[in-house]
């Protein structure tokens, strides 16, 4: 069994020294830096406030259920199966990953309902089902969508883009496949039903971006999700950050928990360790900070800075916030697919309060999670474990959760009672709920925002806070906030970064 203690390792007496690298946070990018850098000859310690690993990932279990806090999907698999070669292992050996299909259901709010699904027979039929003349133009709109994913994820996804030079070279390549439109302009440019535009256009929505802003670059992820699926990990996405904790005790490294780093430790430029809250300092030959960069850069360092500085950090634009309710039922709910997309009456005028006007609107949108429609065991027998996401405006917002949270959630229950779950409000036994405050207090998350900066072109790839650090040398990003972005294939990504950006142990020794 995989297990993880609260104790570093130490090394045998007289074994030849290895260079030390701390790790800030043990979210997916964090626990994939850590793996990488162990294979890479040093020897790391990840540093984690919360009591456990997995950061935005994190699990939650109450009254019988397991709650998957965050991450629910496992795209591109083989970039764990990566993670687990690089110790020896196969990931298919530790993990078991169910295959979904269909993918999930979008209803819309006249009742209508697109199943989105990898197999291509069926998503033309589902086409076919809102509008038979936007079928050829789905199928053009697929092959777009497989090269910008050829480019935008398999060439630019590990690329360091640590010089002006290197965007500069690829800009041209970026425009010719429409990076510079908007996801929702570039699907519309094929589509023309409204309805399977916002179908085929919400997948930004999934990393923290606004269709109708980000660049078109994140139609990538239509692509990824035809080409290597969507998958649910046995136990939670819990299991996943529990195998990856497991294989950095493998290499012989260490994981500390209830470890908040207050300050990272410079010298002349160039970072030497970390300060805990405690006031423990652990020395280091380089730090890398899966903390969220916005914060890392105005609460970790030092204030002087000639890039990232206070100004520049509040004017960059946000991903939104998020509202979560994680809740058990003492009856199950079998017509409720794993994956459930319930839309409201909006989607342009509500995604513009969101992210421009940040304003609380009455009306929402719902992704519904119901993880015991493919793993019973997540819940009691006879029960049901769901969570309710609802995106929110970020803490711009002049919204006060404390006071707002139930009222919000008893909307939620209301909407998805009158929609897809009758009965819902008698049948709940468990619950509890995260808001963007919770998220900026528990996760140090810059604004409450959900993903770091929203992916917009002018915020991505040279634009986004490098993976390694302009300010300090021997500093080094990875997870969301960082270059390529969110989502757990970008964060694990940007792990993969290292391998360029990082010296080989052997280098410093």
């Amino acid at each position: 069994m995989l297990t993880y203690l609260d104790r570093p390792r130490t090394e045998a007496p007289g074994a030849l020294r290895r260079p030390q690298a701390v790790v800030i946070g043990s979210g997916f990018g964090g626990l994939a830096a850590a793996i990488r850098l162990g294979a890479r000859g040093y020897r790391v310690t990840v540093l984690e406030k919360l009591d456990a690993p997995g950061g935005r990932a994190y699990v939650y279990r109450q009254d019988g259920f397991t709650f998957d806090s965050g991450p629910t999907i496992i795209t591109a698999p083989w970039l764990l199966e990566e993670l687990w070669a690089l110790c020896g292992r196969d990931l298919h050996q530790d993990i078991e990953l169910k295959s979904l299909s269909p993918f999930y259901d979008i209803r819309f709010h006249d009742g209508s309902v697109f199943t989105y699904s990898g197999d291509a027979e069926a998503m033309r039929a589902e086409v076919a089902k809102f509008s038979p003349d936007d079928v050829p133009r789905f199928e053009r709109f697929m092959q777009q969508s497989k090269k910008i994913y050829d480019y935008g994820f398999g060439v630019l996804a590990d690329v360091p883009f640590s010089s002006f030079a290197t965007m500069l070279r690829a800009v041209p390549k970026i425009a010719l496949l429409g990076g510079h439109r908007t996801v929702y302009g570039l699907v519309s440019s094929y589509i023309r039903d409204p309805r399977l535009r916002i179908a085929i256009s919400l997948h930004p929505l999934l990393i923290g971006g606004n269709p109708f802003s980000v660049t078109a670059m994140y139609c990538l992820i239509n692509h990824m999700e035809r080409e290597w699926g969507v998958h649910f990990a046995m136990g939670g996405t819990g299991e996943v950050v529990k195998g990856l904790a497991g294989l950095i005790r493998g290499q012989g490294n260490s994981l500390r928990f209830n470890a908040e780093v207050g300050r990272i430790l410079t010298t002349e430029g160039r970072a030497t360790g970390v300060e805990l809250t405690s006031g423990e300092r652990i020395d280091s030959d380089i730090v890398v900070s899966n903390a969220d960069a916005p914060w890392t850069y105005t609460k970790l360092l030092p204030q002087k800075r000639r890039r990232w500085t206070p100004a520049k950090v509040r004017r960059t634009q946000y991903s939104m916030g998020l509202f979560v309710w994680y809740f058990g039922t003492n009856r199950q709910f079998p017509a409720i697919k794993h994956h459930t997309m319930v839309l409201g009456p909006r989607y342009e005028g509500l995604l513009r309060d969101i992210f421009k006007n940040k304003t609380l609107a009455e009306d929402f949108s719902i992704y519904l999670h119901r993880p015991t429609a493919t793993d019973p065991a997540l819940a009691p027998p006879g029960c049901d474990t769901f969570y309710a996401l609802s995106p929110v405006p970020h803490l711009e917002a002049d919204c006060d959760w404390q006071a707002q949270a139930e009222a919000y959630r008893r909307r939620v229950e209301q909407r998805l009672e009158e929609t897809i779950m009758p009965g819902l409000g008698a049948s709940i036994v468990s619950s509890r709920m995260m808001t963007p405050q919770d998220f900026a207090t528990r996760y140090n998350s810059y604004l409450g925002a959900g993903f770091g900066p929203e992916p917009l072109l002018w915020q991505s790839a040279w634009f986004r806070p490098h993976n390694a650090s302009e300010e300090i040398e021997g500093l080094y990003m990875v997870g969301a906030s960082t270059h390529p972005g969110a989502g757990i294939p970008g964060v694990i990504a940007s792990a993969r970064v290292l391998d360029k950006v990082v010296p080989h142990a052997s280098a410093l020794v």
